[in-house]
C-alpha cells in the first residue's frame, strides 16, 4: 500500500483560476493533474461525510474504479469501503480516505469528483481529463 497524498493538513484548493497547494500557487494545472490521482472537492467532500455518518460508518473511505460497460466501453463507480486492498492506491482528500485499485490508476489519474444539488442536479459529478470521449449521461466514457 503506497503512503496517503495530499492530506488535510496540506490541501489542495482552487483559488482565483488557479490551484493551491499548502499555500503555493501552481502555474500548471495539468502538470498538477498528473501528480494527483483524483481530486475531491469541497462539496463533494462535505457531502459523503453527511452520507458516511447517515450509514453510521464515519470511519469507511471511498472506492473510486473504473469497469468494462457502459455505452462508451467503461463507466464509473464509487463505493464505501471499511479498509483498501493490499495493491490499492490511497490517498485522503477532503477528510475522506479514497481507494483506487490499480486497473483504475491509470483512467483515473488527474480526475475531479464534484457534487451539485440544484434545481437541473443534484448529484455526484466526474470530470475525467482522459477520457477522449463520454456519453450524454456522463456516467460512462472512452480512452
Amino acid at each position: 500500500m503506497q503512503q496517503p497524498r495530499g492530506s488535510d493538513a496540506c490541501p489542495l484548493r482552487w483559488n482565483r483560476n488557479r490551484y493551491l497547494f499548502c499555500g503555493h500557487r501552481l502555474r500548471d494545472a495539468q502538470a498538477l493533474r498528473k501528480n494527483v490521482m483524483i481530486i475531491l472537492t469541497e462539496r463533494a467532500g462535505a457531502r459523503m461525510k453527511e452520507m458516511l455518518e447517515a450509514e453510521g460508518t464515519p470511519r469507511f473511505g471511498l472506492r473510486v474504479y473504473v469497469e468494462g460497460g457502459g455505452c462508451s466501453g467503461y463507466q464509473y463507480g464509487m463505493a464505501f469501503e471499511e479498509a483498501a486492498t493490499e495493491d490499492d492506491l490511497v490517498f485522503q482528500q477532503q477528510g475522506i480516505m479514497l481507494f483506487v485499485d490499480p486497473y483504475s490508476q491509470p483512467m483515473l489519474a488527474g480526475t475531479e469528483i464534484d457534487y451539485s444539488d440544484d434545481l437541473q442536479h443534484s448529484g455526484f459529478s466526474i470530470k475525467n481529463p482522459n477520457a477522449k470521449s463520454t456519453c450524454g449521461c456522463g456516467s460512462s466514457f472512452s480512452v
